[in-house]
């Protein structure tokens, strides 16, 4: 009696090979068969861990040895030609001037300008162009890695305050301008 879960061959291709009965090769009778197979021995290099588990694929806990080598930590001296590509070679060497210190400080005279804009805006509108100031030598400010960003950052809130409060008087004294005429 036959497998059930095998089909059965044609009846003139029954005992022969597909190529003895005419009929092109199959993958399945190209691939080798299950009793071909065999699985090989780790080699040498790959070592197992020691709590190896059952079950092929489940994680394991750690592995024994290091997938590198330790790595030197002596300089790499590269020696030779330098390709120039026809270029003469550049020596890089220290600059001749000295070099020229940033000593002026904007953060402050922007929390100057800042304060200033507010008391002003407190009782008048007219303090805005030097809150517009304020705002903008704090954002100058806080882009220079010289500025001690604590005191431009003040110095841009308290502008946006004082350009605030000038624009809260303007919008005021137009609503009363129109009133009036």
């Amino acid at each position: 009696m036959s497998d059930p879960t095998q089909p059965d061959p044609p009846p003139s291709a029954a005992g022969l090979p597909p190529s003895a009965a005419g009929l092109p090769p199959s993958a399945a009778d190209l691939a080798p068969s299950a009793a071909d197979a065999r699985v090989e021995a780790p080699s040498p290099d790959v070592e197992q861990p020691a709590d190896r588990t059952s079950v092929p694929g489940a994680r394991r806990s750690e592995y024994t040895r290091m997938p590198t080598g330790p790595v030197g930590i002596e300089p790499v001296v590269a020696s030779g030609p330098a390709d120039t590509a026809g270029m003469p070679a550049v020596q890089w060497a220290p600059a001749d001037e000295p070099v020229v210190e940033d000593n002026s400080r904007l953060a402050p005279w922007a929390l100057v300008a800042a304060i200033v804009a507010l008391v002003a805006s407190w009782f008048v509108g007219w303090g805005i162009p030097l809150a517009v100031i304020a705002v903008i030598a704090a954002i100058m400010s806080l882009r220079r890695p010289v500025e001690s960003r604590a005191i431009a950052t003040w110095a841009l809130v308290l502008g946006l305050a004082a350009t605030i409060f000038s624009l809260g008087w303007l919008i005021w004294a137009a609503m009363q301008f129109e009133q009036i005429g």
